[in-house]
C-alpha cells in the first residue's frame, strides 16, 4: 500500500500554489495567539492575555479557530521549514497545558456554558435538534478541531506536550460519556460532531492506548454510517454536507487501524456518491451547505454553493482512498478540486478566503475578513494553502507516484533520491522531472495520465521518447535504474471541453484541460446582471463558440454565438474581483426565440419581488436559521425537490425573526409545497398575535406556491423586526415551510 510523502519532504516551487502558500503564511503570522486563547483561559479561571476575536469566536462555537490555527501553523512549518510557525504552535500548547492545570479535569473549552452542557451529558440528559446539543452549538465538533490541532502539532513539530494535552482531553471525554447507553449516544450524535472519531483513532495509534480507539468507535452515527456501510449513498440526499464528511474521514482511519470492511465500504461509497452524483465541474458540491437529490444539479446554482470546508475534507478523504487503491480517478479529483475550488477560494490580493464559492449566474466570490469572521471555512482556509504538498507524491518500497503536475520537489530520504518537477502549467503544456540520486537507484516512476489528455501520454526519458501505455490504474510506469541528472519530460496538451449538468445537457461549463473557465460579467462591485448571456450554438458544443484571446489562458466568444453581448472566459481560480458565470445555457436560434419571452417575464417577477423584500429566511439552512434566531420544539428540517423545508410535528412549533420595512403596508409571504397534505393544520402568529390558520391539503398540486398574509398596521408600528411563529394544532403538523419573507405592498 503506497504512502503519501510527508509535508516535510515536499516543497512547492514558483507557481500559483507557492504564491497562495506564501499569502497564507503571511496571514497566519498576522493573527494573535493570545486572542485565540482568550476564552480558553477564561473557562479555566485564568485572566485572558488579550481580547478574544469576534465573529464565530464570540459565539457558541468559540474555540474552533484555535484548533484550525494550530493545524495550520504545524502544517506550514512542515511545508516550509519556517521556525516561527513551530514556535507559535509551541506557545499555544504551553498555554493549553496551563489551562488544563488550572481546571484539573483535563477539559479545554472556550464556548459558554460548558460546565452545564457536559454535566448534563454526563448524567445522560441529551437534547438535540441537529445543530445544537443541550442548547450549545456543536461542542464535539469544536473539540475535534482542538484534538486535530494538537495531533498535527505533535506530528509536524515533534511537540510531545501536544500529545500529552490531547491524552488528558481524551481521558476527560471518556469520563463524560462513560454512562451513556447506545440510545443516548445516537441521540447525541444527531448533533454535528466533526471528525472526532478520526482524532481519537489517531490518538490510539500514537499512544498505543486501546481506550481511545474504543471511544472512537462510539462516535458511530448509525443513521448515516449504517446505510453507507451497506453501499447506499442515497442517504445523503437532503443532508448537511460537512456534518458528514469529517466522520467519513474518521471511518477511513478506523478501517486502516482495524481492517474492518464496514469502515472501508462507508468511505468508498461516500466518496463515489459525492464525486459522481453531487459535485459540480469545479470539484465542490452542495447548495446552502446541503446535498440535493443525486444528479440533480442544474437548478442548484446559487451564491451559497460549494462550501470550502467540504472540499477540504473531501481532499483529506481522497488521500486515504488513494493509499488503499492508487488509481488516477482519485488524483484526477485532487487536481480538479485543488485548482478550481481550493486555489479559487483565496484572494490573490491579501490571502482572505471564501466560505462559499458562488456558482450563481452573475455571482461574485465573497471573501471573508482576515481577523473578524472566523467561520468554519476561515478555519479550514488557514490550513488549505499549507496543505498543497499533501497527496502530490506517493511511494511504496520501489515505486514513486507523480499525481499532480505542479512545480514542486520531493525528497525520498530512504532512497537518497530527490525528484524536482519544473513546470509553468497550465501556462505551458508540459512538465520536466529531474532526478538527483546519492547513488544509482532502481525504481519505477508512475506518471498519471490525466483524464483530459486525449491519445497517448508523450513521455521522454533523457530526451528519448518512450512508448508507454497507461495501465489499468491510469498511470504509465517508467522503470529503470536512475542516476543524478536523469530527466523525464511530459507533454500535457490542453484542449477546450465542456461538462454538462447531469440533469440538463444544455447547461454546461467550459474547461481548458482540468482548468474550469468562467465567463466574465463585469466588476464585482457592479449590480448583478439582469440578463445572463446564453449561447446560440445550433446544437454544437460550447467550445465551438470560443476562440483563444490575446492573453494566455483566456478565450473570447465568436461573433454571433452569444446573446446579449460577447464574453471573455478566464480561469476560474484567477477571478477574484469580477462577476462571472461558470455554467451557461445552450440554445438553437429557434429554441431561444421560444424561451426568451418566458425568461423575461420570470426575471421581471423575481426582480420585483426582491426589490419589495425587507428580509428573507432560507428555511432549513443552518446559518440563515441562526441569523434569524430560529427556535422550536418537535421541529425538524429536510430537503425536497432541491428546496429546504422545516416543519413541526405533534403540536410542535418553530419561530424566527424577520426584519420589517418599517411602517406602511406589508405582507408576510410563506412558501409551501402544493402537494403537501394530511394533518397539516397550524396557526401563524406574529409577536404572539394570531395572523391566520393555515391548512395544507393538496392546495396546488406539484408546484411550490407563495401564500401572502397581510400584516396589520398595529403589529408593525414602530418595529424593526417581528417574530413569526408557526404553531401546530394539537396532534397536527406545522408546515412544511420552504421559505419566508416580509415584503412591501
Amino acid at each position: 500500500m503506497p504512502t503519501a510523502f510527508p509535508l516535510t519532504d515536499v516543497r512547492l516551487l514558483a507557481g500559483p500554489f507557492q504564491a497562495a502558500q506564501e499569502r497564507d503564511a503571511k496571514w497566519l503570522l498576522s493573527l494573535h495567539a493570545d486572542s485565540l486563547l482568550a476564552k480558553f483561559r477564561t473557562d479555566a479561571g485564568l485572566r485572558p492575555k488579550a481580547v478574544h476575536y469576534d465573529g464565530w469566536e464570540s459565539q457558541g462555537i468559540a474555540g474552533h479557530s484555535l484548533g484550525h490555527y494550530l493545524s495550520a501553523c504545524a502544517q506550514m512549518y512542515a511545508a516550509t521549514g519556517e521556525v516561527k510557525f513551530k514556535e507559535r504552535a509551541a506557545y499555544i500548547v504551553s498555554e493549553l497545558m496551563a489551562c488544563q492545570s488550572a481546571r484539573k479535569d483535563g477539559r479545554l473549552t472556550a464556548f459558554a456554558d460548558a460546565d452545564r452542557i457536559f454535566g448534563e451529558i454526563a448524567r445522560g440528559e441529551i437534547r438535540s435538534q441537529g445543530f445544537d446539543l443541550n442548547g450549545s452549538w456543536v461542542p464535539w465538533y469544536t473539540l475535534h478541531k482542538l484534538f486535530a490541532g494538537l495531533l498535527d502539532t505533535h506530528q509536524w513539530c515533534g511537540n510531545t506536550d501536544a500529545l500529552k494535552v490531547a491524552e488528558r482531553l481524551a481521558d476527560w471525554a471518556i469520563d463524560v460519556t462513560k454512562n451513556l447507553d447506545e440510545t443516548k449516544w445516537q441521540k447525541m450524535l444527531a448533533c454535528e460532531h466533526g471528525g472526532i472519531n478520526e482524532s481519537l483513532a489517531e490518538l490510539s495509534q500514537r499512544t498505543g492506548q486501546a481506550k481511545y480507539l474504543a471511544l472512537a468507535r462510539k462516535f458511530d452515527h448509525k443513521a448515516i454510517l449504517d446505510p453507507l456501510g451497506r453501499g447506499d449513498g442515497g442517504i445523503l440526499a437532503g443532508k448537511h454536507g460537512n456534518t458528514q464528511i469529517p466522520k467519513i474521514v474518521g471511518a477511513a482511519r478506523l478501517y486502516e487501524l482495524t481492517h474492518e470492511e464496514r469502515w472501508k465500504t462507508i468511505a468508498t461509497t461516500f466518496w463515489s456518491t459525492v464525486v459522481h452524483e453531487h459535485s459540480y465541474a469545479m470539484g465542490g458540491h452542495g447548495l446552502g451547505e446541503y446535498f440535493g437529490q443525486p444528479r440533480k444539479l442544474s437548478a442548484r446554482l446559487g451564491a451559497a454553493t460549494c462550501e470550502t470546508c467540504n472540499t477540504y475534507n473531501m481532499l483529506k478523504l481522497t488521500t486515504h482512498l488513494f493509499a488503499w487503491e492508487p488509481k488516477a480517478e482519485y488524483a484526477d479529483f485532487m487536481e480538479r478540486a485543488q485548482w478550481n475550488h481550493i486555489l479559487a477560494s483565496q484572494s490573490p490580493v491579501n490571502g482572505s478566503v471564501c466560505y462559499f464559492v458562488s456558482l450563481a449566474p452573475g455571482g461574485t466570490k465573497a471573501f471573508q475578513s482576515l481577523d473578524h469572521d472566523f467561520t468554519c471555512c476561515v478555519g479550514t482556509g488557514m490550513e488549505n494553502h499549507a496543505r498543497y504538498g499533501a497527496g502530490l507524491y506517493y511511494h511504496d518500497d520501489s515505486q514513486l507516484w507523480v499525481n499532480l503536475y505542479v512545480a514542486s520537489e520531493v525528497h525520498w530520504r530512504e532512497k537518497g533520491v530527490t525528484l524536482r518537477q519544473e513546470t509553468r502549467f497550465p501556462e505551458e503544456q508540459s512538465t520536466r522531472l529531474t532526478l538527483t540520486c546519492h547513488q544509482p537507484t532502481a525504481l519505477t516512476l508512475r506518471l498519471r495520465k490525466p483524464w483530459w489528455v486525449s491519445g497517448k501520454l508523450v513521455v521522454k526519458v533523457n530526451g528519448k521518447t518512450e512508448a508507454l501505455t497507461p495501465e489499468a490504474d491510469g498511470y504509465v510506469a517508467v522503470k529503470r535504474t536512475w542516476k543524478t541528472g536523469d530527466t523525464l519530460s511530459l507533454k500535457l496538451p490542453l484542449a477546450l471541453t465542456t461538462e454538462p449538468m447531469p440533469d440538463n445537457p444544455k447547461r454546461v461549463a467550459a474547461l481548458y484541460g482540468p482548468i474550469v473557465l468562467a465567463g466574465e460579467l463585469g466588476a464585482a462591485s457592479a449590480p448583478t446582471p439582469t440578463r445572463i448571456p446564453v449561447f446560440l450554438t445550433e446544437g454544437k458544443p460550447l467550445e465551438s463558440a470560443l476562440k483563444p484571446a490575446t492573453k494566455r489562458l483566456t478565450f473570447e466568444t465568436k461573433q454571433g454565438t452569444v446573446r446579449p453581448a460577447p464574453l471573455t472566459f478566464s480561469p476560474f481560480y484567477a477571478i477574484h474581483d469580477k462577476r462571472y458565470s461558470v455554467y451557461f445555457d445552450l440554445f438553437t436560434k429557434d429554441e431561444w426565440a421560444a424561451q426568451e419571452a418566458r425568461y423575461r417575464a420570470e426575471e421581471a417577477e423575481a426582480k420585483a419581488l426582491a426589490a419589495r423584500t425587507a428580509d428573507y429566511l432560507a428555511i432549513g439552512e443552518m446559518q440563515p436559521e441562526r441569523d434569524h434566531q430560529l427556535k422550536g420544539e418537535r421541529t425538524e428540517s429536510g430537503d425536497f425537490n432541491s428546496r429546504k423545508w422545516r416543519h413541526a410535528t405533534d403540536g410542535g412549533w418553530f419561530s424566527f425573526v424577520l426584519k420589517t420595512a418599517g411602517d406602511g403596508p406589508q405582507d408576510l409571504i410563506l412558501t409551501y409545497w402544493g402537494s403537501d397534505r394530511g394533518n397539516r393544520v397550524f396557526d401563524i402568529l406574529v409577536d404572539g398575535t394570531k395572523l391566520a390558520t393555515q391548512t395544507l391539503e393538496n392546495n396546488k398540486p406539484e408546484v411550490f406556491f407563495d401564500q401572502a398574509y397581510p400584516l396589520p398596521a398595529e403589529l408593525l408600528k414602530g418595529k424593526k423586526t417581528i417574530t413569526v411563529r408557526l404553531q401546530a394544532h394539537p396532534g397536527k403538523w406545522a408546515g412544511g415551510l420552504y421559505g419566508a419573507r416580509v415584503v412591501k405592498k
